[in-house]
């Protein structure tokens, strides 16, 4: 399993969190119920988008998108989703109702655009690995605005925005830091070291605690968003590549690629409270889980299990899996609308 882990950071490094082997999904599924919705897949093999109905399970269109898409983001008023094309220099924006093309917002040369937030006031921010920077594009359905700041370190790889757009901190894998940039230019970027390989990242609902996994070091760390000194370190399961908050904002989970699970925290108390198989270590390489989503109203996750070209709907509260949806090559970033 150690040859394993160190073959699995390797790929990672090199491909950008590219997935393992393929497999059929699994056959053993229980009944969901009571969950509507529409679910969009960045299908980073593949190169294309999918557009999935929860309701059903269904995968009801596909289309191309752009090369080696990571994540993506919808727009507040639910009439869009914007892809960062990691495998080029732009943000592709599609129409949610039947994923045609929109607009394309060029970051410039070696941008590789991967971590997107579509920010409530209607600006999309992203970060650009290749250019050692974040990107603030303001008005960006109608004569887009572009803002770059800088981060100086390496692998600027998912990033979050504050509630007022005053702050941005992003996860540097590269130089194994987090950053936090002033987006109103009045102070310098400010950089510390956290773990090994900090990836996973999410500010709590109410602004006051920056939340962190590193893939390399097993641990989530809770941050102060202002000083940026770590506060607590929690241990997680094994390569925590993502970290969400559920909306309630009681609980956090980290998605361990090689366990094939989810590792539970409770915010107050800063502890692990539980853990929940999504797969097994044994099926870890094949299912390659990697990017982890709530659904609004907290009771699933939905967790991309890039390998196997599924993703996983687990029930928060029972932690059975509930359905695998079937989606592109590579299924990776996701986003949901009601």
């Amino acid at each position: 399993m150690k040859a394993l882990f160190a073959a699995t950071i390797a790929t990672l490094l090199v491909s950008g969190c590219a997935p393992g082997a393929e497999v059929q999904a699994s056959s053993d599924q229980l009944a969901s119920s009571e969950v509507t919705g529409t679910l969009f897949v960045a299908n980073k093999r593949g190169n294309t988008l999918s557009k999935i109905d929860l309701e059903t399970g269904e995968e009801v269109l596909r289309l191309d998108s752009c090369t080696n898409p990571h994540e993506l983001a919808t727009s507040p008023d639910g009439e869009h989703v914007a892809l960062a094309c990691y495998g080029g220099t732009t943000v592709d924006i599609f129409r949610a109702s039947d994923l045609s093309k929109v607009g394309s917002i060029d970051l410039g040369e070696n941008a590789r655009p991967h971590g997107i937030i579509w920010h409530k006031d209607g600006d999309i921010f992203a970060s650009a690995e290749g250019r050692r920077s974040i990107f603030w594009i303001g008005n960006p359905l109608k004569n887009p605005e572009l803002f770059e700041f800088g981060t100086g370190k390496e692998g600027s790889h998912m990033v979050v925005v504050a509630p007022d757009t005053r702050w941005a901190w992003t996860t540097d894998l590269g130089s194994k830091t987090v950053t936090r940039i002033d987006l109103r230019g009045a102070e310098d970027p400010k950089s510390v070291t956290v773990g090994v390989e900090p990836e996973g990242i999410a500010l709590s609902p109410d602004g006051k605690a920056l939340w962190v996994s590193a893939r390399g070091s097993n641990k989530a760390y809770e941050l102060d968003p202002t000083t940026m000194d770590v506060q607590k370190t929690i241990e997680t399961g094994r390569f925590p590549l993502r970290l969400a908050i559920r909306p309630q904002g009681d609980v956090a989970v980290t998605s361990d690629l090689m366990d094939g699970g989810l590792t539970v925290i409770d915010l107050k108390t800063a502890q692990t409270i539980r853990s929940i198989a999504v797969s097994s270590p044994e099926e870890a390489q094949q299912r390659f889980q990697v990017t982890i989503l709530w659904s609004d109203d907290g009771n699933r996750v939905y967790v991309a299990e890039t390998g196997s070209n599924t993703v996983a709907e687990v029930d928060y509260a029972s932690g059975k899996v509930l359905r695998r949806l079937k989606t592109g090559e590579g299924g990776d970033g996701l986003a949901i609308l009601p």
